[in-house]
């Protein structure tokens, strides 16, 4: 169920919790999970990102628009575990104030709610169900991981030490992970999974984000 804020900024009510900035969730996307990766300068063809928290998918759309800006040639590889997703009219709601967004918001809309998604350049995966269950079961590995859960205060199960042990797994040699959360339980499982993790200026009001880089095997 979802509660919207501000106009459109929708909320969950399950976790009492924004699914993206209320400041501008456009911005925040760019900041904490582009940049935060290292991205659009690491892609290149069959390039992975793994997202843990589908929500609206703006991190799609917005990863999808700087693959293209950067002119890459080839397919971007794009997959989300997802426990409870939106249905397809509230994502549309939802991603319908970003500008900048709106071709390719027209483009993706009629497929929303299929699990996969095939395009000229893009090929998207939406991975239903807990992620401590169903990531362990996926063969991937990512080059870049979205850590976009709710808030780790409100939502701690996607946090946890094991699940971040699955993520390292799952991560290709130097890979990274971004997030926007600076949460020390957060850092510390990192840690522990064997990522080298630093903070860095987080977007808006919050102070710190966190990204992380897999150590060589």
């Amino acid at each position: 169920m979802l509660d919207w804020r501000a106009g459109d900024v929708p909320v969950s009510v399950r976790f009492d919790d924004p699914y993206y900035s209320l400041e501008n969730g456009l911005e925040e996307t760019c900041h904490v999970f582009l940049s935060g990766n290292g991205l659009p300068a690491r892609f290149r063809n069959g390039f992975q990102v793994a997202e843990l928290g589908f929500g609206t998918g703006l991190n799609l759309l917005a990863s999808l628009k700087a693959w293209r800006a950067a002119g890459v040639p080839g397919m971007l590889r794009f997959t989300s575990f997802e426990a409870y997703p939106m249905s397809p009219a509230d994502m549309i709601r939802a991603q319908a104030g970003f500008a900048g967004l709106e071709r390719l918001a027209a483009e993706l809309a009629p497929h929303w709610g299929a699990p996969v998604i095939e395009l000229r350049d893009l090929r998207f995966e939406l991975i239903e169900g807990d992620a401590r269950e169903t990531l362990p079961r996926w063969p991937g590995r990512a080059d870049a991981w979205y850590l976009d859960g709710f808030s780790p205060a409100k939502n701690p199960e996607l946090w946890g030490e094991a699940l971040m042990a699955q993520v390292a797994a799952h991560t290709a040699p130097f890979g990274t992970v971004a997030t926007y959360t600076a949460a020390g339980f957060v850092r510390r499982g990192l840690a522990a999974a064997g990522f080298e993790v630093a903070r860095q200026p987080g977007y808006g009001r919050k102070r710190h984000m966190s990204v992380a880089r897999k150590a060589p095997e």
